[in-house]
């Protein structure tokens, strides 16, 4: 399995596939290999936006319940 491509480039071909494919100039079997890969591409990102988002919750709960334990003193 080959290393995951950052985040950031992978939005960049993402949103070249898609100025691509509005342009309407590729075959449609080129299309359908570009509409595909960006697929793929759009399910990264959504991958990795989840992690983070759910990273993002885990923090802000370990953050927020240390203050309230501390309250019932």
């Amino acid at each position: 399995m080959s290393k995951p491509i950052p985040f950031e480039k992978s939005m960049a071909q993402l949103q070249t596939i898609v100025m691509q494919l509005e342009k309407g100039e590729l075959s449609l079997e080129e299309s359908l290999q570009q509409f595909e890969k960006g697929i793929s591409l759009a399910r990264e990102c959504q991958g990795i936006l989840n992690k983070a988002e759910q990273k993002i919750e885990m923090l802000s709960a370990a953050k927020t319940n240390p203050e309230s334990e501390s309250t019932d003193e």
